[in-house]
């Protein structure tokens, strides 16, 4: 108590000039209207700037959750797609017994490699979500690459922007078929080779997954024809797809299973022992 007595009498002065500032300021607030409109916009403004940011922080968040929302929600409706046996019929005639050839998994990449010539992703799901070795990897957009590796919680993708990785591909609306490869030189282009020179093709048609592959449904989007070359060597056609994906740029993805496939090679083995 004497402790406060005695800062009281040592600051008496800055105290007593504190507390008139504060009474001329209330006086002249209250007995003039423009310094009164003044500080209650001045305290608007401020009050409004940090409710803004408030908002603002709220906003992300929600935009956060709404886009996590919509990728699980894409997830299952590609799962659906990729099950449908006539892709004429509506949805509404689809239902979970249904769902028996594939499977789809939401994940995101949190780490990409486009800067070498072995690129490759790695996405935050592993084993413990039932990811294996050689499932397929898709967005939106198209083809991204195939599992590589996997660990109890991440997993890695030969992305197809890597120089070992092979693509059963095709001319959409077409059986003609190719190798989908990379030369490892443009991030926005690969490479669709031994396609026989028979093929009917030409710029701008579109380039899609292949009935052959194992580990893909067939025709998910890859690209667009952007160039054509004859190998001398082989007489066959290279062609230089642009990819629909932006491969630097990539988040939600998502993982597919064909659970049919083990099924397939145990057949082919036994008829090729044959």
């Amino acid at each position: 108590m004497q402790q406060i007595i005695n800062f009281i009498f040592k600051n008496s002065y800055k105290l007593l000039f504190l507390l008139l500032l504060g009474i001329s300021l209330t006086l002249t607030i209250k007995s003039h209207s423009y310094h009164r409109s003044e500080y209650i916009n001045t305290a608007n403004s401020i009050s409004g700037s940090v409710y803004q940011k408030i908002d603002n922080a709220n906003e992300y968040l929600s935009l956060r959750e709404k886009n996590l929302r919509l990728a699980e929600e894409n997830a299952l409706l590609k799962e659906i797609l990729f099950n449908k046996k006539d892709t004429t019929l509506p949805s509404k005639n689809i239902h979970s017994e249904q769902l028996s050839d594939i499977n789809v998994r939401m994940s995101k990449v949190i780490k990409n490699v486009f800067n070498t010539r072995e690129n490759y992703l790695t996405l935050n799901s592993g084993s413990i979500d039932s990811i294996k070795t050689d499932m397929g990897v898709v967005n939106e957009k198209g083809v991204v690459g195939i599992i590589e590796k996997t660990s109890k919680n991440y997993s890695t993708v030969l992305s197809v922007l890597n120089t070992k990785s092979r693509i059963n591909a095709k001319i959409k609306n077409s059986d003609h078929f190719g190798s989908l490869v990379w030369d490892g030189k443009n991030v926005g282009y690969v490479q669709l080779i031994d396609v026989p020179r028979l093929a009917s093709l030409r710029k701008g048609d579109s380039i899609v997954t292949g009935a052959e592959s194992e580990i893909f449904p067939e025709n998910i989007p890859i690209g667009k024809i952007d160039k054509v070359f004859i190998d001398t060597k082989t007489n066959y056609y290279t062609i230089n797809v642009r990819l629909f994906n932006d491969m630097t740029s990539l988040g939600y993805v998502y993982i597919i299973e064909n659970k049919k496939k083990k099924e397939k090679q145990i057949l082919e083995q036994e008829t090729i022992k044959k």
